[in-house]
């Protein structure tokens, strides 16, 4: 796998059924901690609420997936707030929704529906972005060429993650699959910049 996709923002919807209220709260995340604490944080924020029920898909190729009824009739909730974060193939993003009661039961089917569409509408609020898979190199430079050759690269659709100043400029790279670096610093730099590959890193696209 060298791709795949993950929200462009947190953000927060809220939908209404029967006088019922659903919040959805949508986050990326890079583990289960991260995630859990943004259940937690959704209990302390809304502490009046019955039920904070929650999803969460992690991992390129969304490999670790957990989901929480949080008091809702089994599967009612969870289930359906993860069939949402499948349905848009997305990972490393955590789903909370936070239910407070208006008085009238919803039945199993309503609780279903309400859950997932919650959570599709956070998902419309978040957007959808890429994150490739790219191959990080440490690129030397003379510092009279590193702005320049800053610029450049990162106008070929290079990634500068950072740049280190000592008796020569290090820019820190992380460079798609398929793009010739060699040839792109060979025309930048006329020969004069080098790079070691250093590893890989998933990069937003």
């Amino acid at each position: 796998m060298t791709e795949y996709a993950t929200v462009a923002r947190a953000a927060t919807a809220e939908i209404e059924v029967k006088r019922s209220r659903f919040r959805c709260r949508i986050e990326r995340v890079d583990d289960e901690e991260a995630a859990r604490a943004v259940v937690e944080r959704a209990r302390r924020e809304h502490w009046d609420a019955r039920h904070h029920c929650s999803a969460f898909v992690l991992r390129p190729g969304g490999t670790v997936q957990r989901s929480s009824d949080d008091g809702e009739p089994s599967g009612t909730a969870g289930a359906p707030m993860l069939e949402g974060l499948r349905g848009r193939e997305v990972s490393d993003v955590v789903a909370v929704v936070t239910r407070w009661f208006g008085g009238t039961l919803l039945g199993a089917g309503g609780l279903v529906r309400a859950y997932g569409d919650a959570v599709r509408a956070g998902l419309d609020e978040a957007g959808v972005l890429t994150r490739r898979l790219s191959t990080r190199y440490d690129v030397r430079a003379g510092h009279a060429v590193a702005g320049r050759l800053e610029s450049d690269l990162r106008g070929r659709g290079v990634h500068v993650l950072g740049v280190d100043h000592a008796e020569q400029a290090t820019l820190h790279l992380a460079v798609p699959a398929g793009q010739d670096l060699a040839a792109l610093l060979a025309e930048l730099t006329g020969g004069s910049g080098t790079a070691d590959r250093v590893g890989q890193a998933w990069v937003d696209g």
